[in-house]
């Protein structure tokens, strides 16, 4: 549509996961109107991502050393792993502050459709962790959709015979919410982890 390289910048920002041709269209237009100096800040700050951040040896979060600054804390439990599909879910939980523990990133879900199966994420490498029967408790945090409850599902049996516990997150209503629109696995979600309530 447009020439030379407006539409390489166009088309390099809808490679970008979300971004949809209107969307890199509006952002390679603000980048034409934008200071010079902010461009180049902007350029520095992707050629410092590609040379120097990199993925903890121990649990494939992101990092700019060997470990992460998680894996580094000596004030972190050593004997509960959580395990979740990418380090943006990292960042989740850890903004509730409730987890003290360490994490373990898959990098992704099982996902036949998609091509993805056990030996395309980080198993291995979790089994590895947990060969020394340190580990007490491993949290499996993967998402509340198909593929996350696949993983789960895979993870708890591959560890069955390891005498840990094993959990899940709770799911299901949020507050706020509506019980007429929630759907009927949030629903039942919501039941299934119902708590005693005391006055």
């Amino acid at each position: 549509m447009y020439e030379g390289a407006v539409q390489d910048l166009i088309d390099e920002l809808g490679r970008l996961p979300g971004v949809g041709p209107k969307s890199a269209q509006r952002i390679a237009f603000f980048i034409l109107g934008s200071e010079a100096t902010d461009i180049s800040r902007l350029a520095a700050a992707l050629h410092r991502v590609r040379d120097e951040v990199r993925f903890c040896t121990i649990c494939g979060n992101v990092a700019e050393a060997q470990l992460c600054k998680i894996c580094r804390d000596p004030r972190r439990a050593l004997d509960v792993i959580c395990v979740v599909e990418e380090p943006k879910d990292v960042v989740a939980i850890e903004r509730t502050r409730e987890f003290r523990g360490r994490y373990h990133i898959l990098g992704g879900a099982i996902s036949p459709i998609d091509g993805i199966g056990p030996e395309d994420l980080r198993i291995r490498e979790l089994m590895a962790r947990l060969a020394d029967g340190e580990i007490t408790e491993l949290i499996l945090a993967t998402d509340p959709n198909f593929e996350g409850e696949a993983t789960a599902t895979y993870l708890a049996r591959c560890v069955a015979s390891m005498g840990m516990t094993v959990t899940r997150l709770a799911s299901g209503l949020p507050v706020g919410g509506d019980l007429e629109y929630a759907d009927e696995v949030t629903l039942g979600r919501a039941f299934e982890g119902r708590r005693r309530v005391t006055a």
